[in-house]
């Protein structure tokens, strides 16, 4: 059967037809769908390492020094361990440098690919009041059957990947190398940058517990969607509609 020329246009939410589904002719490539999954075992080792380092010292300063005794700007609710975080900080110094090496090829390869300009950037139409009130009723219901329909990234997603990717990751990772005693003896701008390890820890902490939230987020979102088909088309790069749109073409 041929394809038809007339294709619908995508909704102002982002929500396209099954046989218009992206994952149809141009889903993940591989090269999204490897990063993003040795990054996901690298993210989950720096949160599974960050506990015994926050039990050892849950408490944060603002500025170069801090320590007990002084005042801290925030306590957190945790038993203090102290010493305890050696095992930790390895864990976290590896998959850290792990996180970074993909991070870096993904960006990289994106670049080239245009990746980012296509499939991320916003266009004047996605930045439109209508169309971010109507994203964002849309997410605020958790409507099951309104986003398992989207299979292009809407506005809000858009933003938010945009932001992790290119604000958020760098800073934690600038921030994290500024806390390095060899890293600052060649570099010690990266103190002034953040002024002063302590601050450096702070901001770090900071960003990391919005990159933790902004997961939770992520997988609250595609539970909804569709928790299967969404995971499929990240490990294959092609979805159930896809191969059912081949078929019938």
């Amino acid at each position: 059967m041929a394809e038809s020329s007339d294709r619908p246009s995508p909704s102002l939410s982002g929500a396209v037809p099954d046989e218009e589904e992206p994952y149809a002719g141009h889903g993940h490539s591989l090269t999204v769908r490897i990063t993003h999954w040795v990054f996901t075992i690298a993210f989950f080792f720096l949160v599974f390492s960050s506990f015994p380092i926050l039990i050892a010292h849950p408490r944060f300063y603002w500025g170069e020094t801090g320590a007990m005794g002084t005042h801290p700007l925030f306590v957190l609710p945790l038993p203090l361990r102290v010493g305890r975080s050696g095992w930790g900080r390895s864990i976290h110094f590896l998959a850290a440098w792990l996180s970074l090496f993909t991070g870096v090829l993904y960006v990289g390869l994106g670049m080239l690919a245009r990746h980012f300009r296509t499939r991320l950037l916003p266009t004047r139409e996605d930045l439109s009041w209508t169309n971010i009130r109507h994203v964002v009723s849309e997410h605020a219901r958790l409507s099951r059957a309104s986003l398992a329909g989207q299979f292009r990234y809407n506005v809000l997603q858009r933003l938010a990947y945009l932001a992790v990717v290119f604000v958020f990751f760098p800073l934690i990772l600038l921030s994290g190398l500024a806390m390095s005693p060899a890293v600052t003896s060649v570099a010690p701008w990266l103190v002034v940058l953040f002024g002063g390890h302590q601050s450096a820890r702070t901001i770090h902490f900071l960003i990391a517990a919005l990159l933790v939230a902004f997961l939770a987020t992520h997988l609250a979102m595609i539970a909804v969607a569709g928790f299967m088909p969404r995971t499929r088309a990240m490990i294959t790069g092609r979805s159930r509609a896809a191969r059912r749109t081949e078929t019938l073409v």
